[in-house]
């Protein structure tokens, strides 16, 4: 199956949907991600503060797909930010993950209470950008303000800023304004995961009657009815999974097309409840996490 591709700003091609490995134990994640290859994902989405990128670039070099098939994506940790650091924390994620060339290269959050080495961070993913070690730069978590504040101190637009995007929890004033700034939104937990994982207040969203009465309407799974949501409102998503049936199921979304009313009544189903941390409430000190040598 040919993947729908998604044109950045930098007129990089990326695959609308990729495979997840947050939250993947090491020692599963070479597994985890030979399936989903096999199944036909082209863009693997990792991090550093995963701590599993050698098992990521492993199972790539298992999987006997030429390199330059596949859309490889990590992020800078917090705790590597500043303009020589994030340098050397492009070197360490490039030699775990066994590439010279990294596709996509983001921050993982941004750091409010001190912005100037989130700047100085995001002006290090620029020189490499411009030295042709990554195709693409980008931020994640960053909220309106971040992104303005970013802009007027910095001359990369991000090619994509990935922020938790699912039915419960829109965040649909950071939509509108990546799309103001020409930046390609990016789904993490797009099927809701955290609002069951981390015990959200609202439920499953895989068990939301509405999602449920129109994935029966399609003969697909809720799972597929959310992500076929992002894809239609031109989100790229990235599911995480360690069961092969999962891993395949949620590839197979394709072949469906939810209604204008059906979308709406997903969109209608946000809480305004963030599952995950406030970008606000990121700091070094509470969030800081060594990232270690290859």
């Amino acid at each position: 199956m040919t993947i729908l591709q998604l044109t950045l700003n930098n007129e990089i091609a990326m695959p609308a949907l990729g495979f997840g490995v947050y939250q993947t134990p090491p020692d599963d994640t070479v597994a985890a991600v030979e399936a989903a290859l096999e199944t036909g994902y082209r863009h693997i989405d990792t991090a550093a503060a995963y701590q599993n990128e050698r098992e990521v670039g492993e199972a790539i070099r298992r999987s006997g797909i030429d390199r330059s098939d596949i859309f490889i994506e990590t992020k800078i940790w917090i705790t590597d930010y500043g303009y020589d650091a994030t340098l050397h924390a492009f070197d360490k994620s490039a030699r775990k993950l066994g590439i010279d060339q990294i596709d996509l290269l983001i921050l993982h959050q941004a750091l409010p209470g001190e912005f100037t080495l989130t700047v100085e961070a995001y002006k290090a993913l620029e020189t490499l950008l411009g030295d042709g070690r990554v195709r693409a730069i980008g931020v994640s978590n960053f909220m309106s303000d971040h992104l303005t504040r970013l802009r007027d101190e910095t001359s990369v637009v991000p090619a994509v800023n990935q922020i938790e995007v699912h039915p419960y929890f829109r965040q649909s004033d950071v939509l509108t304004a990546n799309a103001e700034h020409g930046i390609l939104s990016q789904a993490w937990s797009p099927i809701g995961g955290i609002t069951f994982y981390r015990g959200g207040s609202h439920g499953s969203t895989l068990d939301d009657p509405t999602i449920g009465n129109i994935a029966a309407a399609h003969g697909k799974t809720p799972a597929q009815t959310m992500l076929r949501w992002h894809l239609q409102q031109g989100r790229q998503v990235i599911p995480k999974s360690v069961t092969p049936s999962r891993i395949t199921e949620n590839f197979d979304v394709f072949d469906f097309e939810l209604t204008a009313d059906q979308l709406a009544a997903i969109d209608a189903l946000d809480t305004g409840v963030r599952g995950g941390p406030e970008p606000e409430d990121i700091t070094r000190e509470t969030f800081g996490l060594e990232i270690p040598e290859p």
